[in-house]
């Protein structure tokens, strides 16, 4: 898929996409791609501070939490507000991970004016990775009025 406000990653954004690729690497509970596990994706996020943070999902069949939720949950515990940028990673090498449908309305709910670090149209790793604006990720989204936090920047 195209993205009309996609560009290739930063050096920051390859240390986020590292940070989440550790942080499966180190949490997953599976020895292959197709066994069930608790935890098959890490995700990272970087604050308008410039501070990481990372969280790993946790699989239940309740509907546990995505990593990119946990992330979040650790940024804001950690004192981050506003989240500039976010990547999943699958474990086993399966590479970056597109969010899913909760996980962007969700940041585009709270988090407005994030960059997703998504996979290119050839594939989930290096080049071919980039970095989309959330809106680009969720067009026409619903819009709660208290979603929006009031230190959060607009797209």
């Amino acid at each position: 898929m195209t993205f009309p406000n996609a560009r290739p990653l930063t050096e920051e954004d390859v240390q986020l996409v590292e940070l989440a690729t550790r942080t499966i690497d180190a949490q997953t509970d599976t020895t292959t791609v197709d066994q069930d596990g608790i935890h098959t994706v890490g995700a990272a996020v970087r604050t308008d501070d410039g501070r990481l943070h990372a969280g790993v999902n946790l699989s239940h069949f309740t509907g546990g939490p995505c990593a990119e939720l946990v992330a979040l949950g650790s940024a804001r515990a950690a004192g981050g507000r506003v989240v500039t940028t976010i990547v999943a990673v699958g474990n086993h090498g399966r590479g970056v991970l597109a969010p899913c449908g909760r996980d962007r309305q969700v940041l585009a709910d709270y988090h407005p004016g994030c960059r997703v670090i998504v996979p290119g149209e050839a594939g989930t790793t290096g080049e071919h990775l980039r970095s989309v604006p959330i809106g680009d990720l969720l067009p026409g989204a619903y819009r709660a009025s208290f979603a929006v936090e009031a230190d959060a920047p607009q797209a």
